[in-house]
């Protein structure tokens, strides 16, 4: 199958002549190259990455390719990725404020996971039968939790609930200290990032790739403002 990108290869070379400056952030933050960078063109572009030429205020010139994470998976997503990366970079360089992010937000794919999670709970580690809860009637806790122990019974299958949150703060302790590092330079105010870190501990990574989703869209807003 061909490449859908790469087709458009020549097209997209033409037009990204015409934002020098974007090229050479490109450059300078996604290669790494340092010193003075005078000019910076595209030689070629697909659906893995790009291939920049560049030239040195010495006078040097080399190539280097930029990779893109994940790869596009169609024409269509070249330009808000190429958007993206421009902020990304001009944010590296410091020629653009990061985007910050003041509300709060669930994702759809939360209810998702909040079904695993209490499955997991519910069917792993129940209360003991008799066990009260609240105001709640002993009879209709054990009823309620009856297929639980039908569970257990039948499959040998269980956990303390102890051991059920450690095995969850295990999961998604990493994935909570992630979503810390994206707050500390992209969320602002301590409620919204203190609900980001409780969700997140609780559902796990659709919490830090929604946060992540909403950063490149405030970095293409921004980006669309500036041009």
């Amino acid at each position: 199958m061909s490449d859908p990108v790469a087709s458009k290869s020549g097209f997209l070379c033409m037009y990204m002549k015409n934002h020098p400056d974007t090229l050479v952030a490109y450059v300078k933050y996604f290669g790494k190259v340092e010193g003075n960078v005078l000019t910076a063109e595209m030689s070629s572009i697909d659906s893995k990455g790009m291939t920049l030429v560049y030239k040195l205020k010495s006078g040097q010139s080399d190539s280097i390719r930029v990779s893109f994470d994940p790869p596009l998976s169609g024409y269509e997503e070249v330009k808000p990725r190429l958007l993206s990366m421009k902020a990304e970079a001009q944010e590296g360089l410091g020629m653009l404020k990061a985007p910050q992010i003041t509300t709060f937000r669930i994702p759809r794919m939360t209810a998702f996971t909040a079904i695993m999670v209490f499955s997991f709970f519910y069917f792993l580690s129940p209360p003991p039968l008799g066990t009260t809860f609240l105001s709640v009637p002993v009879t209709y806790v054990d009823t309620f939790f009856s297929p639980a122990h039908a569970f257990r019974s039948a499959t040998g299958l269980g956990l303390s609930f102890q051991t059920a949150c450690a095995i969850s703060v295990i999961i998604h302790g990493p994935e909570t200290l992630y979503t810390w590092s994206l707050c500390k330079q992209y969320v602002k105010g301590t409620k919204v990032t203190a609900a980001y870190l409780g969700c997140t501990m609780i559902f796990g990574f659709p919490m830090w790739t929604d946060l992540k989703r909403r950063v490149q869209q405030k970095r293409i807003e921004s980006v669309m403002k500036a041009e």
